[in-house]
């Protein structure tokens, strides 16, 4: 049997995918719901699949086992159409392999759609940025991080990157030719983001949301399936769930990930309601206690939703002008775009400091 909505959440997913200049696997989701409808071997790989088909990520569960098999060099023959293994797309053969593909291999696949969609998109850090500045800026105290869904913890390394921003519109990523410029970190950072930010010539004045500075004095984080980038096999794994044409990306995560090996975040399995109730129990006076998240938030229950935030009030509550708490979320809630917002305790202030692409193309700042 397949799960209600499934068809329809690889149509949806492929209206993402075109919007998010991925052309190769909008192609693959729509012929994916035409294949479902028609019960071919994608019906077949997800027949008795159990789950949200949307909300958990179905069609890019199945996509990243795929491309996984890919960059493992496991599919040859499908290897020749997709661009992170060099290749290049070409219809219908990139169809016919996919489908010859889940045809004879159905009993590896299938296991494989337990496994939750980790991005850890490293270009978030540019929207995050803006934040964490703010928060160090208000409170003029080192932070405390705390990363709930955090996946391979990448992003919480935030500080270590340098950041180039090119001018843009709002709303859409820099043009192809855009002029990009330093804007801050180490000259010397192994890991660099770019990114769009509608605006950015306001970024080189003094009164720029990114002309302050920040010391971070912890960090943590936890996930309910976290990701040690130290095991080549789960590094890959996290490669998987890249789109397989935008090799941009997949660098930039291969050089986050040599930097995370070197030194490692602190990463906790666990679900973050368990996790928070005790980080946030501990008073840490002469720090900013910070937690933070991206892009996760739709994958928690209602339930979950409602104690984190229960949790996180509670601690604002008991917070001081020497011990502040503040809770920074890029998360989508009812838009095309992902919402920055930042509150800060003392006093709750609820604030939105900028609209970002999902995918951390571009910001635009209203902070």
């Amino acid at each position: 049997m397949i799960a209600e909505g499934t068809i329809e959440a690889f149509r949806l997913q492929a209206h993402f995918c075109a919007e998010l200049e991925a052309p190769l696997y909008a192609e693959l989701m729509t012929r994916a719901a035409d294949d479902i409808e028609a019960g071919g071997p994608v019906a077949a790989v997800l027949d008795g699949w159990v789950g949200r088909p949307m909300p958990d990520a179905l069609p890019l569960r199945l996509a990243g086992a795929v491309h996984r098999m890919v960059l493992a060099g496991e599919a040859p023959e499908l290897a020749r159409f997709y661009p992170s293994a060099g290749g290049a797309p070409r219809w219908p053969e990139t169809w016919d392999a996919i489908r010859a593909l889940l045809a004879s291999r159905a009993d590896e696949i299938r296991p494989a759609l337990a496994r939750q969609v980790q991005t850890n998109e490293i270009r978030r850090s540019a929207a995050l940025l803006g934040g964490f500045l703010a928060i160090a800026r208000a409170t003029g105290l080192p932070l405390r991080l705390l990363e709930i869904g955090c996946s391979a913890g990448l992003n919480q390394f935030w500080d270590r990157y340098r950041y180039e921003l090119a001018e843009c519109d709002e709303h859409r990523p820099p043009a192809a030719d855009a002029e990009w410029c330093a804007v801050w970190g180490d000259p010397a950072a192994e890991v660099v983001v770019r990114c769009g930010w509608h605006g950015s010539r306001a970024v080189l004045t003094d009164a720029s949301p990114l002309a302050a500075r920040a010391l971070v004095r912890e960090r943590a984080g936890c996930d309910i399936a976290p990701i040690d980038v130290r095991d080549p096999a789960q590094a890959l794994t996290l490669e998987s769930f890249i789109w397989p044409e935008h090799l941009q990306r997949l660098a930039q995560l291969r050089s986050a990930i040599a930097a995370a090996r070197r030194d490692p975040p602190r990463l906790t399995r666990s679900g973050a309601g368990d996790w928070l109730a005790a980080q946030l129990g501990r008073s840490t006076p002469g720090t900013a206690t910070t937690v933070f998240h991206s892009i996760m938030w739709w994958y928690l229950s209602e339930e979950e939703r409602a104690r984190v935030t229960a949790l996180v009030e509670a601690a604002g509550a008991r917070a001081t002008e020497a011990a502040p708490l503040a809770w920074l979320r890029l998360e989508i809630l009812g838009a095309p775009h992902a919402d920055l917002r930042l509150t800060r305790w003392p006093g709750g202030e609820e604030r939105l400091l900028a609209h970002a692409d999902a995918q951390g193309r571009w910001v635009a700042w209203r902070g």
